[in-house]
């Protein structure tokens, strides 16, 4: 992206909060750009968790995608509601409008693995416009999560984007295209035709709020219906509020056989570290790092 450019904010999840999503908004006009936000994008109505009614929803996520004026889709926060969507979208008229940027984490992590499915482009994990780490402390969005950010959306096309972790679960090196998110979403999308697959990947992993038991039952089921066969290598993010996951993570993944990095500051807490989707990137245990493309032009095909 470049100053000047026109993003979409749009809620496909849950309701953001009012008033960090317009602090949110006036933060991403200070990088340069010009924001828009969807119809819809404060909506509360029929079930309250929800950002409206799923037709609103996925209207707005619709008519950013395929205006041509506009070059990012941005959502405004996670929670739930992302996977409504899918079966109301016309996939083949947003494969028309081309590739653009959509960015969002933890509920979005649905449209992250059906626009690989659908679309074939890369797209952004990172935080969302009425989140904490971006909009929560009128002082100013967390410094490390914001140059992330932005270094992500405006760096130098080719540059590599490292991302390092705290622990190595499994040594060794593996290169592949990037994929996943959030664990609870990636197991809900099980037994659809959104099913993900790991096969020649990195498979990236974070979560929140899910006791160890419950992290176990998740990859228990992804390994049972193969989700991971053919994975090259594993990249684990934040696991807030889970209590300690390492014992489960290591009992459940070290049997790959691939190498695991671990304590990625990706996914939720903070800080909040943006990293691309569908595009070709590396894990090195010896740097226990993750890197990856610094912008979609190095989208895997």
């Amino acid at each position: 992206m470049r100053p000047g450019d026109t993003v979409a904010v749009v809620s496909p999840s849950g309701p953001p909060n009012a008033v960090l999503l317009r602090r949110g908004i006036q933060r991403l006009e200070s990088l340069g750009l010009k924001v828009i936000a969807g119809e819809h994008v404060l909506d509360r109505q029929g079930l309250d968790y929800l950002a409206g009614d799923d037709a609103a929803r996925a209207a707005d996520l619709q008519a950013a995608w395929c205006d041509p004026a506009v070059s990012g889709v941005f959502c405004s926060r996670g929670g739930y509601g992302a996977a409504r969507l899918l079966d109301l979208l016309d996939w083949d008229l947003m494969r028309e409008a081309g590739p653009k940027v959509l960015l969002g984490s933890s509920d979005i992590t649905a449209l992250h693995n059906a626009f690989a499915i659908e679309l074939g482009v890369a797209t952004l994990h990172g935080p969302m416009a009425a989140c904490d780490v971006i909009a929560g402390d009128e002082n100013g969005p967390e410094p490390r999560t914001w140059e992330s950010l932005r270094a992500a959306l405006f760096g130098t096309p080719g540059t590599p984007g490292t991302v390092a972790g705290d622990r190595v679960l499994a040594p060794g090196r593996a290169e592949g295209v990037v994929r996943g998110g959030n664990l609870s979403l990636i197991a809900s999308m099980c037994g659809t035709r959104w099913q993900p697959s790991f096969d020649g990947a990195i498979a990236f992993l974070e979560d929140v709020g899910e006791e160890p038991y419950r992290i176990d039952r998740m990859l228990t089921q992804l390994l049972q219906v193969g989700v991971f066969d053919g994975v090259r290598g594993i990249a684990l993010g934040s696991w807030v509020k889970c209590g300690d996951p390492y014992p489960v993570l290591e009992d459940r993944l070290k049997p790959l056989g691939v190498p695991i990095v671990a304590g990625l500051p990706v996914g939720h807490g903070s800080p909040q570290h943006s990293v691309w989707f569908n595009v070709l990137g590396g894990i090195d245990t010896e740097s226990c790092s993750l890197t990856g493309a610094m912008r979609n032009e190095e989208q895997a095909r």
